[in-house]
C-alpha cells in the first residue's frame, strides 16, 4: 500500500481546534448526511414539505391574532404580520436545527461506533438540513412584502451577514447540545423546555425596544437578540442598534468558543458511551 493511502489519526490537539480542512475532506460525506436528514424529516408525512411553509404561517396567523389585536406592539410602521414573521424565519430555523442537531449523535449510533470520521460532521449535517425550511421562510416573507407592498432598500444587502452568524448560533447551540446528549440523556427532555424559553426571551414577536434602556444591552447577551434586529432592520431598512448588534455577535462568538472546547473534550468517549 503507497504512503498516500494511509490514514493517520492523531489527537485534534488545541480543544478550540475546529478541524476545518479535515472537515472539508470529508465534505460528501457532510452532503450525503445532510440530504438523508433533510429525506428522513419529511418521509411518510401527509402533506409532506408543505409543513415548511405551514409552520411559519399558522405560527404568524395566532402570533397577528393575540399580538396585533390585544397587545398591539409599537412595530415602528411594520405591518404585524411581516413583523412576526420576520422573527419566525430566523426563529423557526433555530429551534428546528437545534432540536435536530441535539439527538444527532443518538440517531446516529450504528454509524459513530463503527467507522472513524470528523465527529463534528453530525451535528453540522442536522444543522444543514434545517436550512432547508429556512429556504420556504424567507420564500413566504417575501410574498408577505410584496402583499404589504413593504419596498427594501440597499440594507437588505446584509440580510445573508444576520442568516449566516443565525446558522453560526444553531450549529454552536446544537453541538453543545448533541455532546451532553451522548453522555446525559435527560438532555433530550430539557432541549423542549429550553427553546420554549429561549423563543420567550428573544424578541421574536415583541421588539426589543419595548425593553427598557438600561436593560437592553443585557438583554442582548443572548445572541438571538442582536440576529433578530439587525435582521428586521436589514430586511425594512430601519436603522441599526449597533451597541445591541455588538453585544450579542460577541456573546454569539463566546458560545461557540464555549461549544467547540466541550465538544473536543467529549468526543473520543463518543463511541464507547453512546
Amino acid at each position: 500500500m503507497a504512503a498516500t493511502d494511509i490514514t493517520q489519526i492523531t489527537p485534534a490537539g488545541s480543544r478550540l481546534r475546529l478541524g476545518a480542512l479535515e472537515i472539508w475532506r470529508q465534505r460528501e460525506l457532510l452532503y450525503f448526511l445532510t440530504l438523508r436528514d433533510i429525506k428522513i424529516r419529511y418521509k411518510q408525512t401527509l402533506i409532506g414539505i408543505a409543513w415548511a411553509v405551514l409552520q411559519p404561517v399558522l405560527t404568524t396567523v395566532i402570533f397577528t391574532a393575540i399580538f396585533s389585536g390585544w397587545a398591539r406592539f409599537d412595530t415602528n410602521d411594520i405591518a404585524y404580520p411581516l413583523f412576526a414573521m420576520t422573527g419566525l424565519t430566523l426563529w423557526l430555523f433555530v429551534q428546528n436545527a437545534v432540536s435536530m442537531a441535539s439527538n444527532s449523535f443518538v440517531n446516529n449510533t450504528n454509524l459513530v461506533t463503527k467507522v472513524y470520521f470528523p465527529r463534528l460532521i453530525v451535528p453540522l449535517a442536522a444543522t444543514l438540513a434545517a436550512l432547508f425550511d429556512l429556504v420556504f421562510s424567507i420564500a413566504v416573507l417575501a410574498i408577505l412584502m410584496v402583499y404589504y407592498k413593504a419596498v427594501p432598500d440597499a440594507a437588505i444587502l446584509l440580510v445573508p451577514v444576520f442568516v449566516v452568524l443565525a446558522v453560526l448560533l444553531a450549529a454552536s447551540v446544537g453541538t453543545l447540545l448533541s455532546a451532553l446528549n451522548v453522555r446525559f440523556r435527560d438532555v433530550k427532555f430539557a432541549v423542549p423546555f429550553f427553546l420554549q424559553v429561549w423563543m420567550i426571551a428573544s424578541p421574536v414577536f415583541y421588539p426589543a425596544s419595548m425593553i427598557p434602556e438600561k436593560w437592553r444591552l443585557v438583554f442582548a447577551v443572548n445572541p438571538m437578540t442582536g440576529i433578530l434586529e439587525g435582521f428586521r432592520s436589514a430586511v425594512f431598512g430601519k436603522p441599526f442598534d449597533l451597541p445591541l448588534i455588538g453585544v450579542s455577535v460577541v456573546s454569539l462568538f463566546v458560545i461557540a468558543a464555549i461549544s467547540l472546547v466541550v465538544f473536543r473534550s467529549m468526543e473520543d468517549d463518543f463511541a464507547d458511551v453512546i
